[in-house]
C-alpha cells in the first residue's frame, strides 16, 4: 500500500503538516507504536502532545493553543529556512474526531475537518451544526484565549463533516495528491 503523507507532500512541497493531539506522550506511544510509518511524517519539533510543556495549564483544548502553537512550530522553521512567508491560521487544515478539537481548531481561525467515531457522530445528531460552528459551549470564551478572526458561524463553509477519511475530498482543500 502507497504511503498516502509521502503522496501528499511530494505533490504538494508547499503542504507542512503538524501534530496536536490532547494524548499525553505515554498515551500516544500506545495508540501509534503499530503506525510509524505515518507517523514518522511529523518531525518532533512539530508534534504537540497534551503533556507539551510549551502548552500552558488549562489550555489543552477545546482552548486553541495547542493548534496555534503547531502553527508556530511550522513558521518557525519556514522563518528559519527563509523560503516562504508564513503560513496564516485560515490556510490550515484541521482533521479532529472530538468534538473539543473541532472547538479548538474552530477558535484558532483553521478549517476543520470533523471524522468522528460513529457513536459520538450519533450522540451529536441533535447539534452537528453548533459542534462544526465551534460553538458547542463546553468551553466559555473567558475560559479560553479567543481568537477574534475565528470564524464561528454555522455553515460558514469553515468546517466540514466526513463519515470517512477514505475518499478525503482532496480536491476540495486544493490540495494535489501523487498517486503511487
Amino acid at each position: 500500500m502507497p504511503d498516502l503523507l509521502d503522496g501528499l507532500t511530494s505533490a504538494n512541497p508547499k503542504i507542512h503538516i503538524a501534530l496536536a493531539s490532547s494524548s499525553n506522550a505515554h498515551s500516544f506511544s500506545l495508540k501509534t507504536s503499530h503506525l510509524q510509518h505515518i507517523f514518522r511524517h511529523f518531525p518532533a519539533e512539530r508534534r504537540l502532545l497534551g503533556d507539551d510543556p510549551r502548552i500552558p495549564a488549562g489550555k489543552g483544548k477545546p482552548a486553541p493553543d495547542i493548534y496555534l502553537l503547531a502553527l508556530k512550530s511550522v513558521n518557525d522553521i519556514l522563518a528559519r529556512e527563509g523560503k516562504e512567508e508564513p503560513i496564516k491560521p485560515e490556510e490550515c487544515l484541521v482533521l479532529e474526531d472530538a468534538v473539543p478539537g473541532v472547538e479548538a481548531g474552530r477558535r484558532a481561525g483553521m478549517q476543520v475537518v470533523w471524522c468522528p467515531h460513529p457513536g459520538l457522530l450519533e450522540e451529536c445528531k441533535d447539534n452537528q451544526k453548533e459542534v462544526l460552528a465551534g460553538l458547542t459551549g463546553i468551553s466559555k470564551e473567558s475560559d479560553v484565549n479567543h481568537v477574534p478572526n475565528a470564524r464561528e458561524r454555522f455553515d460558514d463553509g469553515y468546517a466540514t463533516l466526513l463519515h470517512s477519511l477514505e475518499d478525503f475530498p482532496y480536491a476540495k482543500f486544493g490540495i494535489n495528491v501523487a498517486h503511487r
